[in-house]
C-alpha cells in the first residue's frame, strides 16, 4: 500500500472511530501511520548515508531514523522491513564508524530476516557486507564466500551495478590470495558490467582496482 494510501485509511478510521463510534478503528490507524513513519524514517536514513558517501560528515540522525524504523517495522511484524533496516543500522557502523565488532552481529540478523522474508536484495547488501567484514579480518575464503553468494542473487535479480561492485571486491580477494590472473579477470569483468549499466560510481571503482593491479600484487582490503 502507498503512504497516500495509508494515510487516507488512517483519515477513514478516525471518522469511523469519531462518526461511528468504532473506537477499534483507532488502534488500525496507529498501524497504518506507524507503517508510514516506518518507511520514511528509511528514507531519511537512507539519504544521510548517502551524503556521507559524498564526503560529508556523520548526520547522528542517521543511525536514530534507521533504529527507528527497525523498531516500528518489528512491531508491526513486518519481517522484510526490520531486515531492511537492520541491514543500514550495520552499515552504519561498518561505513561510517568503521567499527566491525558492531556490524557484524546486525548484518547477520540482517541476513536471516532478508532470507525468512525472501527479500533477495536485501540478503544480497547482507553478505556483500559481511563479506567486507571477513576481507578487513582476513577471512579471505569466507569473504569470497560471501561476495560470490552476493553476486548470484544480484545476478538473478537484474541488479548489475551490484554485480559489479562485488566483481571489484572479489578482485580485491583474488590479489590476496595470489590469483592475480583471477583478479584482473574479475576487475575486466566489473568494468564491462558497470559500463553496460550505467553504473559511474562503480566504474570509478574498477578504475582503481586496475591502477592497484599494475603497482601490487596484493591490493588492500576495502
Amino acid at each position: 500500500m502507498s503512504t497516500d494510501s495509508r494515510i487516507e485509511q488512517a483519515r477513514l478510521l478516525y471518522e469511523r472511530a469519531v462518526f461511528g463510534g468504532d473506537a477499534g478503528a483507532l488502534e488500525t490507524a496507529e498501524r497504518e501511520l506507524d507503517a508510514v513513519e516506518a518507511d520514511l524514517a528509511l528514507a531519511r536514513g537512507r539519504v544521510a548515508h548517502a551524503r556521507f558517501l559524498e564526503g560529508q560528515q556523520e548526520d547522528p540522525g542517521e543511525p536514530a531514523a534507521f533504529d527507528r524504523a527497525a523498531q516500528l517495522y518489528q512491531r508491526l511484524g513486518d519481517v522484510r522491513g526490520e531486515a531492511e533496516s537492520l541491514f543500514w543500522i550495520g552499515a552504519f557502523h561498518q561505513v561510517v564508524r568503521h567499527d566491525h565488532d558492531a556490524a557484524v552481529p546486525v548484518l547477520e540478523r540482517s541476513r536471516e530476516l532478508a532470507a525468512q522474508a525472501g527479500d533477495l536484495l536485501t540478503l544480497s547488501y547482507a553478505l556483500r557486507h559481511l563479506g567486507i567484514a571477513a576481507h578487513v579480518a582476513g577471512r579471505l575464503d569466507t569473504a569470497r564466500e560471501r561476495l560470490e553468494e552476493s553476486v548470484r542473487l544480484r545476478r538473478e535479480l537484474g541488479f548489475l551495478p551490484g554485480v559489479a561492485a562485488n566483481l571489484v571486491g572479489l578482485a580485491y580477494i583474488a590479489a590476496g590470495q595470489g590469483r592475480r590472473d583471477d583478479a584482473l579477470a574479475l576487475v575486466e569483468e566489473a568494468g564491462a558490467v558497470a559500463e553496460a549499466s550505467g553504473a559511474l560510481g562503480i566504474a570509478r571503482s574498477v578504475e582503481e582496482a586496475r591502477e592497484h593491479l599494475r603497482t601490487s600484487d596484493a591490493p588492500p582490503p576495502p
